[in-house]
C-alpha cells in the first residue's frame, strides 16, 4: 500500500526555519522530520512514497537523492572515475517525488499524485507532524468500515496548563495533558481511490472542499487516538520535538 505525504506547503508560521528550506525539510535530531515519518510508516511495512513536493521542492529531491547515495561508505576510483556505494543495511524504501506547484491547495497536490497512486487503497499524511498511532490498526479499522475515507482523530495536548484545586489551595500545576482539548485532524488517513473524483483541480482544499463533502455524505469515519501526536508548526514545537528526541524520549520513534 502507497502512502502520500503532502509536503509542498509554505510553512509560514515556521519562518525562521522555513526561509531557506521547506518544512518537512526541518530537522529533528539531525533528521529531516520528512524522514522521521517515512521512518514510521516503514517501521509498519509501509514503504513506497509518493511525496507531494512544491515550495523549494528541489531540496527534498535533493534529499532523496543524497540519503539514497551518500548513506554508507563510498569507494572512488580516481583513475577510471568508477564509483562504489556500500549502504550497509539498505534502506528498502520506493519514494517517487512530484512538483505539485508553488501554489496548489492540499487536495490539488493529492490530485497530482494520481498518476503514481493509481486506483488502489492508499494512506496520507501532512509532511509536518508525528505520532505514534498503530498504522496497520488504522488500516484495519479503513477496511472496517468500508468508506471512501478515514481521518485520524487526534486530541493534542493543551495549550496552557492547568491548575488542580483542592479547595482554594492550588494542589498542584498540571503541565498541558496531551488530552487537553477537543478532537481535531491528525492526518495520517487511509483513502480508497474515489476520493479522486471529488478533486477538482489544484484550488481544492482536502480538508474544506473534500472531508466536508465525504463527511456530509456519511464516507468520512474517524479513527481515534489517544496515543502521542505533534505537528510541527511553531518554532516552540519544532523545540519540543527537538528535546524529545535528545532526550531518546521520542514516542514516534517505533523503529
Amino acid at each position: 500500500m502507497k502512502v502520500a505525504i503532502l509536503a509542498g506547503g509554505l510553512g509560514t508560521r515556521l519562518a525562521e526555519e522555513t526561509e531557506l528550506r521547506p518544512k518537512p525539510m526541518v530537522e529533528i535530531g539531525g533528521r529531516p522530520i520528512l524522514w522521521h515519518i517515512m521512518k514510521q510508516y516503514a517501521a509498519h511495512g509501509f514503504k513506497e512514497f509518493a511525496v507531494a513536493a512544491g515550495y523549494k521542492g528541489e531540496m527534498i529531491k535533493r534529499f532523496v537523492l543524497d540519503d539514497h547515495t551518500l548513506s554508507g561508505n563510498i569507494r572512488v576510483d580516481f583513475a577510471t572515475g568508477a564509483v562504489k556505494v556500500d549502504h550497509g543495511e539498505s534502506t528498502d524504501w520506493v519514494v517517487t517525488v512530484v512538483d505539485t506547484g508553488q501554489d496548489s491547495q492540499t487536495g490539488g497536490r493529492l490530485g497530482r499524485l494520481q498518476p503514481v497512486l493509481g486506483r488502489e487503497t492508499f494512506l496520507a499524511t501532512y509532511g509536518d507532524g508525528v505520532s505514534n498511532v498503530d498504522l496497520k490498526a488504522l488500516v484495519a479499522f479503513h477496511r472496517a468500515h468500508g468508506k471512501i475515507a478515514t481521518v485520524t482523530a487526534v486530541r493534542p495536548p493543551a495549550r496552557f496548563g492547568a491548575l488542580v484545586f483542592d479547595g482554594d489551595r492550588v494542589e498542584r500545576f498540571s503541565e498541558k495533558p496531551q488530552a487537553g482539548e477537543g478532537w481535531i485532524n491528525g492526518g495520517f488517513f487511509v483513502f480508497e481511490p474515489a476520493l479522486f473524483d471529488y478533486i477538482d483541480g489544484d484550488d481544492c482544499v482536502l480538508e474544506a472542499d473534500v472531508l466536508e463533502r465525504l463527511a456530509g455524505e456519511g464516507e468520512l469515519v474517524g479513527y481515534r487516538h489517544e496515543g502521542f501526536w505533534q505537528c510541527m508548526d511553531t518554532l516552540r514545537e519544532r523545540r519540543l520535538l527537538e528535546s524529545l528526541w535528545a532526550e531518546q524520549r521520542a514516542p514516534w520513534k517505533v523503529w
